[in-house]
């Protein structure tokens, strides 16, 4: 997928959904533990040095796994290559859970199969939990005509 360096950096000055200093180690092997500023804007999550404006880097959330690793600490890996991991450390476990869960809220393919059950929740006829059939307000509403 091909980025525009200028936009990618704009959008990392968006509001972020979330934003820490976590430990990150990169999918490298022999990769320390290292402070960064993470910032999840919409489907993009941006790593930055703490004392730096610009991004170091950026993962696209699609088409990946956020999984707990100890406590304390998730990873994200992409189904393209799941052996290839970035690793998080958090300072809490509830960090941690509002984390992943933000995460894996943050895809497109979570958006459009979320938008898909609302759409579908908001077509069910609000009346049919009290047993009103559509064909019974239609016999109704003749009657007082």
């Amino acid at each position: 997928m091909r980025y525009n360096e200028k936009e990618l950096q704009a959008l990392s000055r968006q509001p972020a959904e979330m934003a820490a200093e976590l430990g990150m180690r990169g999918p490298k092997k022999g990769s320390v533990l290292k402070r960064r500023l993470v910032k999840l804007v919409v489907n993009f999550l941006f790593y930055f040095r703490t004392d730096e404006a610009e991004p170091v880097g950026a993962l696209l959330l699609e088409r990946c796994r956020v999984v707990r690793e100890e406590p304390g600490t998730f990873s994200i890996s992409f189904i393209e290559d799941p052996e290839r991991k970035y690793h998080f450390e958090c300072s809490s476990e509830e960090q941690c859970q509002e984390w992943m869960e933000a995460l894996r809220r943050a895809s497109y393919e979570f958006m459009r199969r979320s938008l898909i059950f609302y759409r579908n929740e908001i077509r069910k006829d609000p009346l049919e939990q009290f047993g009103i059939s559509e064909e019974a307000r239609f016999q109704l509403s003749g009657l007082q005509a």
